[in-house]
């Protein structure tokens, strides 16, 4: 033990602990150095602006910018935006980031997405108009023929073509329905005849 401690007062082991410890603040400072040098620290990126961008102009600013994109898919189409044009940006516009930071965008399809027309027939013109308000449809207006069911549902059209349920068309598209009047078929020609 006598040893030891004569030891740890010799000017070798002091000369020794000196060194290590330069060495310990040495290897600090050019590790902070380097880690500056690579992390580009106090070095930032304003983001620009990218909404109503086409795709091919967001890629050339994010390149010039510096920086890196990805496209996530979009489901969600905005009439007030061109087809294929940039609706969202993570992080947004004006927000400093480090140079070749992953900027993400939500780019507006080429229209509405289609959705399946419900099965209302038979069924009245209220619960028609709320089974096609649900699944993105709307009543363009109701025309009425000769049928016993007043206000149900015989014939749907779009565009002036009869549809059947499970066709496809584009969410916002407006359907005219054709109703029944409450008047058997054929009954006023009956009617007329027999007078």
């Amino acid at each position: 033990m006598k040893h030891f401690l004569s030891f740890l007062k010799s000017k070798v082991f002091l000369i020794q602990l000196g060194l290590a410890l330069v060495a310990v603040v040495v290897l600090c400072f050019l590790t902070l150095q380097w880690l500056k040098k690579t992390t580009n620290h106090g070095e930032f990126v304003e983001v620009p602006d990218f909404s109503k961008m086409s795709v091919m102009e967001m890629r050339e600013t994010v390149e010039n910018a510096g920086l890196r994109y990805q496209v996530l898919d979009s489901s969600n189409y905005n009439p007030e935006y061109p087809r294929f044009s940039i609706l969202e940006q993570d992080p947004a516009a004006g927000n400093k980031v480090k140079a070749n930071r992953k900027i993400y965008f939500t780019v507006n399809p080429s229209g509405y997405k289609k959705v399946t027309v419900p099965n209302i027939i038979q069924v009245t013109q209220r619960n028609a108009t709320s089974m096609l308000r649900a699944v993105g449809l709307d009543v363009q207006r109701v025309t009425y023929i000769d049928e016993l069911g007043k206000n149900m549902v015989y014939r749907m059209k779009y565009k002036g073509k009869f549809l059947k349920p499970g066709d496809k068309l584009p969410k916002t598209s407006k359907i005219e329905l054709v109703c029944g009047n409450g008047t058997i078929p054929g009954s006023a020609r009956i009617q007329a005849e027999s007078n």
